[in-house]
């Protein structure tokens, strides 16, 4: 059925209470993007702001006994917010694997997907939704996801869809080590020696995996994939397809830079709560996901966390030399309510732990 976006019917209670999603739309063949889609102009993106010389930095990991490959990561976190990784130690069959589980669940007939929606699923830990948060927008955005929450092997089992759940726990898994090392880079430039038990739960006390998936668009150029955000994580570890899409703000403010595809590497990025334990020294920056008009698209991120229950504010080893805090003490999972309550706004949220 040919679809246009001057229909009447409820779009939302299609995509979102019945489980379609955004992808249950492109099925109808839509002629043209339906008005709940379309961005506000300041919204969209400006393909002429992108800076087509620079990306990201690319890290080599294989040497990581190399203390330059330390000295990169610090550099790259305060200086970009967002790298690559590449030589890293997981596998390419584990990260082949969770991108064909992707597509796997995401090809699921909507009454299956339907069964891990908020008013449907045995758990909080496990949502399947669209957008970002489309109670808050006024726009939403051309994206379905399922969010699964770790909170033990055994919860993971009994819960997680069965299409996606070994590929995404064997991808967390090994994915381990290298957070770990990231960390320990990132913590040493701060005068952190070693990441014991509290610090530990302070910055990857929890852990949540998202499966992203961006269908074929129509009039990609009126809507995004996702808004303009930066992360609430500690580190977020993404891993994407070749299809590109995502694009992180400069530094200095001026312009965009795509970040691309590179096989068999992962991109990290600095999320509010590491910027905000360093006191502002590492730097969570805006990003955000164009549509596609050929292709769909698909990403893997794992936000690392630190524990719901963890107060955040900058760390003691960071303001022993007399630097002043220009972060408040905060519960986090205050933080992230405050994050989910409200539609994409760049980076409004970390305003929140300002003193």
């Amino acid at each position: 059925m040919a679809s246009t976006a001057g229909d009447s019917w409820d779009i939302t209670d299609f995509i979102v209470k019945k489980g379609n999603g955004v992808k249950g739309l492109t099925e109808m063949e839509l002629e043209s993007l339906p008005k709940q889609y379309v961005q506000p102009p300041e919204e969209r993106m400006d393909m002429n702001s992108v800076v087509g010389e620079e990306s990201i930095p690319v890290i080599d990991m294989s040497k990581w006994d190399d203390p330059k490959v330390a000295d990169s990561i610090c550099d790259a976190a305060e200086k970009w917010g967002f790298f690559q990784v590449i030589n890293h130690g997981v596998p390419i069959g584990v990260l082949e694997n969770v991108k064909e589980a992707t597509h796997r669940f995401f090809g699921l007939p909507a009454e299956e997907k339907r069964k891990y929606t908020k008013e449907c699923s045995p758990t909080n830990n496990v949502r399947y939704g669209t957008s970002f948060s489309p109670q808050a927008e006024r726009s939403l955005e051309w994206k379905d996801y399922l969010s699964l929450f770790y909170k033990s092997e055994n919860e993971a089992s009994a819960f997680w869809p069965p299409e996606c759940k070994d590929e995404t726990l064997e991808y967390m898994k090994r994915s381990e080590p290298v957070i770990r090392q990231l960390l320990e880079a990132l913590m040493r430039r701060m005068n952190v020696k070693e990441i014991d038990q509290t610090k530990a739960s302070l910055l990857m006390g929890s852990k949540r995996i998202n499966l992203n998936y961006y269908p074929i668009c129509p009039n990609p150029e009126l809507t995004v994939g996702v808004g303009r955000h930066s992360d609430v994580s500690t580190l977020t570890f993404l891993l994407q397809d070749d299809v590109g899409g995502l694009y992180v703000r400069r530094f200095d403010g001026d312009g965009w830079v795509h970040v691309p595809p590179i096989t068999g590497s992962l991109v990290i990025n600095v999320g509010d709560a590491l910027q905000i334990m360093s006191n502002g020294r590492y730097k969570s920056v805006e990003h955000r996901v164009v549509a596609n008009e050929s292709k769909n698209r698909i990403s893997v991120p794992i936000f690392v966390n630190p524990s719901p229950s963890d107060i955040i504010g900058p760390l003691p080893e960071v303001l022993e030399s007399g630097e002043k805090a220009v972060y408040k003490q905060v519960l986090y999972s205050d933080y992230v309510k405050h994050f989910f309550r409200k539609a994409h706004d760049g980076k409004k949220t970390v305003d929140f732990a300002k003193i």
